[in-house]
């Protein structure tokens, strides 16, 4: 079992940054890859980035790539997301996940409850 909380978000301006948290409890957390998805006003949840057990092979949505950065420290129990360059768009509400079958999918056993970006123009 596994419990994450995110924190983080808030409101910026567009082309500023935000670094998202995600802590998870319990003694498993390296055990697991983690993602990270957003969901936008109106529309469906979308896959933004995942990271694997070590920190190793990010991996991220396309309109992601070059401007988000997923990290995580195991000792901390928590893993990142480092948003620059961020635009109106890119507005929702952000979730991390664990234990992910299927990201594009968003086929996850745990999620957080999420935090709100708002990105203003």
């Amino acid at each position: 079992q596994v419990q994450l909380v995110e924190s983080g978000g808030g409101l910026v301006q567009a082309g500023g940054s935000l670094r998202l948290s995600c802590a998870a409890s319990g003694r498993t957390f390296s055990s697991y890859a983690m993602g990270w998805f957003r969901r936008a006003p109106g529309k469906e949840r979308e896959f933004v980035a995942a990271i694997s057990r070590t920190g190793s092979n990010p991996y991220y949505a396309d309109s992601m790539k070059g401007r988000f950065t997923i990290s995580r420290d195991n000792a901390k129990n928590t893993v990142y997301l480092q948003m620059n360059s961020l635009k109106p768009e890119d507005t929702a509400v952000y979730y991390c996940a664990a234990a992910c079958s299927d990201y594009l999918r968003g086929m996850c056993a745990y999620w957080g409850q999420g935090t709100q970006v708002t990105v203003s123009s």
